[in-house]
């Protein structure tokens, strides 16, 4: 007999467990299915974020930015420090016990809000009356009717063509975050988030990083003079980032991996090096999901088919998160997977695709929010900009941390917020504030208006709302 539920949530990640919750408080009688499995085999629901992705990846950088702090900046406070040196596994299990903190939150949540987890991977069986039947495969198999079903799978790591993940010497996220020693000589192909965050991770604890670039421009999404201003951070710690090569072939040996591939110039170039992270992006997950089942349309990258609702072609079925289009981010799945429960529940959920954050936790962050001067340029918007640099922040000066500014850009004739980006300390906390101006539709003046704390990091995105009048006070 099969159990029966109002949702059926499929995947317990950033949009499945959300939406999940969401539904169980809006009075929907809700099952969330998640297949991820922890060391020993029991249940790690919160995704690829929680497991492998945006938690363990802070975990790790925090661990190394306290490692770098004390070998290079302590001294600077008047404080030495002799015999320092790095426990990498000490600082994996940190990781490790971090991760399992999140999972057992969102077990707790689960039980909170009275949502039954399955713990195995969720498959379509067939339409019926009632909705859809769902088969359960895992420790105990099980089948499931859903009349509402949201599909909420993820994503997961591009391989190089021809050159399969190992986890041992060729590494997605999952194996850039179990490196158990630091390497000598690390590769990364890619530099987009992960693969500048896991470089500075290794950089900082010693080990030598390349970072191979396929396009010719640094951080091509991220406003031009905020990308090379961080290039240029990079540059002085040392990341080498080669732009604008073809990768060739790679193989692997009991000495490493060799990677074969061309220079910007044309050149012929052999890098070879301890281990390799592939980050190359990411594709939809709908492995296991057995959608020709039910009919269910995919595109051709095998993204479920989706509307601005998050409607699926079939009724009654749904979904979020990296396995639809739009940008693979953890909140921005959180967003869809909140709006999709409150649909079903007969609400009017929201999101504003205009006004969703990117943040990159290198050091220093790089966060932005709306559009680049670039895209403004293409799109002929009149626009004004202005920028605030940390060097003339006070706070910045205290800790000692002054690289980057705040950028904002604003309508020529409304003074509206169009974009404001920054490269700098905590600036994937400074964003927040330019993420609800911009909700409501805010001017440069409001924000040069309101009165920030003094000192502190906020007043540079003060200055640089002034700074689009050309009447900055402290710079």
């Amino acid at each position: 007999m099969s159990k029966q539920f109002d949702v059926i949530v499929i995947g317990g990640g950033p949009g499945g467990y959300v939406a999940a919750i969401r539904a169980a408080q809006l009075g929907k009688n809700v099952a969330c299915v998640d297949e991820w499995k922890n060391s020993s085999g029991g249940p790690a629901p919160g995704g690829t974020c929680t497991n492998v992705g945006c938690i363990p990846s802070k975990a790790l950088l925090q661990s190394s930015e306290h490692y770098e702090q004390a070998s290079h900046h302590f001294v600077e406070h008047g404080i030495t420090v002799k015999g320092l040196s790095m426990d990498v596994a000490k600082m994996v299990a940190r990781k490790d016990t971090v991760v399992k903190q999140n999972n057992d939150g969102i077990l707790y949540l689960f039980k909170k809000n009275k949502i039954s987890f399955f713990h195995g991977r969720a498959s379509f069986v067939k339409a019926v009356e009632a909705g859809y039947e769902i088969k359960v495969s895992g420790p105990a198999d099980e089948s499931l009717v859903g009349q509402q079903i949201i599909i909420a799978t993820g994503s997961n790591a591009r391989a190089l063509p021809g050159t399969p993940f190992d986890e041992e010497l060729v590494l997605s996220n999952d194996g850039a975050l179990r490196i158990g020693a630091v390497p000598k000589k690390l590769a990364l192909i890619g530099s987009g988030v992960i693969g500048l965050e896991m470089g500075s991770v290794w950089r900082r604890l010693g080990a030598e990083v390349t970072i191979l670039e396929g396009l010719p421009t640094f951080l091509g999404a991220v406003d031009e003079q905020i990308a090379k201003e961080a290039k240029k951070a990079f540059d002085k710690q040392g990341l080498k980032i080669e732009l604008g090569v073809t990768v060739g072939e790679v193989a692997t040996s009991k000495k490493g991996v060799s990677i074969g591939y061309t220079s910007a110039k044309g050149e012929a170039k052999t890098l070879e090096v301890d281990k390799l992270i592939v980050s190359i992006g990411r594709v939809p997950n709908t492995i296991g999901l057995n959608p020709e089942a039910v009919g269910l349309k995919l595109d051709e990258r095998g993204a479920i088919v989706v509307d601005a609702d998050c409607k699926t072609n079939l009724p009654g079925v749904w979904a979020v998160g990296d396995v639809v289009r739009g940008p693979m981010l953890a909140h921005k799945a959180e967003e869809e997977g909140v709006a999709v429960a409150e649909r079903i529940a007969g609400q009017h959920g929201h999101v504003d695709f205009n006004i969703i954050p990117w943040v990159i936790y290198t050091s220093p962050e790089i966060a932005w929010v709306g559009r680049t001067e670039q895209q403004l340029k293409a799109d002929g918007v009149a626009y004004r900009a202005g920028t605030f640099p940390f060097l003339a922040n006070g706070r910045a000066r205290a800790l000692g941390d002054t690289t980057g500014m705040v950028k904002m850009l604003a309508d020529a004739k409304t003074d509206e917020i169009l974009g404001v980006h920054i490269v700098g300390p905590m600036a994937s906390e400074l964003i927040a504030e330019c993420v609800v101006a911009m909700a409501f539709r805010a001017s440069s003046e409001d924000i040069a208006r309101i009165c920030h704390a003094h000192p502190s990091l906020s007043e540079s995105t003060k200055e640089a709302a002034l700074a689009v009048d050309k009447r900055t006070l402290n710079f």
